[in-house]
């Protein structure tokens, strides 16, 4: 992979982590969640807190991503954005709730500038960019049937404000900034995106690692293929919530785990799946 290469000159001033990315990174290499530990990974220290199930969540998609040298992720404003900036792949900081907007041009640009190559684009964002403040270019980017998969980081709140409440936390909860509980039901968001276009929906957590690695897989290469897919992933916060950090895969087992997929959607898996092994990387 020549664009992974270091220039000539610069061998001996790279940092390590930067010369162990390009000696041993999953760039090309077609990894997925069950070869953790077998490479340098995209993300593996962050200032997240002890027991996030974001920051774990994150580490899975990462090492799910079926072309990480060939990816773009979007994010925004979120528990997300305090990690992206370590992360070892091309990433934009989007506007908060902008992210599927931002995302839909990037898609179109890169598929134009690199006709012949799969560019990959996901978005990465919590429940307050994605349902909240985000909802509308989130719902267009499906009604348009753009090309990208959405993958929301779901821990039921504004956990990197203070705990306000989102539309995805529970009906009568109390969180910090909702002192009398939750007054609606949280927001089914996986049932809305199969009426909005998605050709791929899935609910997972990081409780079932290689069930959310395999998920993350699939919804990105339906989206090169057919249309939009959203994977909605629950990921407990122990700091808003207020149970020991432990506790965070105990908790995030506490979700429903399930898959959706258009005709067409299951015909493209079965026939990648199925089939020798691939990169996919280009055409």
């Amino acid at each position: 992979m020549e664009a992974l290469k270091i220039s000539p000159g610069f061998e001996k001033i790279m940092p390590q982590e930067y010369l162990d990315l390009v000696e041993d990174g999953p760039y090309g290499r077609g990894l997925t969640v069950k070869d953790l530990g077998t490479f340098k990974e995209l993300i593996e220290e962050h200032p997240l807190c002890a027991g996030c199930g974001l920051g774990l969540s994150i580490r899975l998609i990462l090492a799910s991503l079926p072309n990480p040298e060939n990816t773009v992720i979007v994010g925004t404003t979120g528990c997300n954005s305090i990690l992206m900036p370590q992360v070892a792949i091309h990433n934009v900081h989007a506007l908060f709730g902008n992210q599927n907007a931002v995302a839909s041009g990037l898609k179109r640009a890169l598929r134009i500038r690199y006709p012949n190559t799969h560019k990959d684009v996901v978005v990465i964002a919590g429940d307050g960019a994605v349902v909240d403040i985000g909802l509308a270019p989130t719902m267009h980017s499906w009604f348009r049937r753009e090309q990208f998969t959405t993958i929301m980081l779901d821990n039921e709140g504004y956990s990197n404000t203070g705990g306000q409440e989102s539309g995805m936390t529970r009906q009568g909860v109390v969180v910090n900034m909702a002192p009398v509980g939750k007054k609606f039901p949280k927001i089914p968001l996986h049932e809305v995106a199969k009426v909005a276009g998605c050709a791929y929906v899935a609910t997972a957590t990081p409780a079932r690692a290689r069930r959310l690695g395999q998920m993350a897989r699939r919804a990105i290469l339906v989206a090169r293929e057919i249309g939009p897919t959203y994977v909605q992933i629950f990921c407990p916060c122990s700091t808003n919530y207020k149970f020991p950090p432990a506790e965070t895969l105990t908790r995030a087992k506490e979700t429903e785990i399930t898959e959706y997929m258009i005709p067409e959607a299951k015909e493209l898996i079965e026939r990648i799946e199925k089939g020798p092994k691939s990169r996919g990387g280009e055409e």
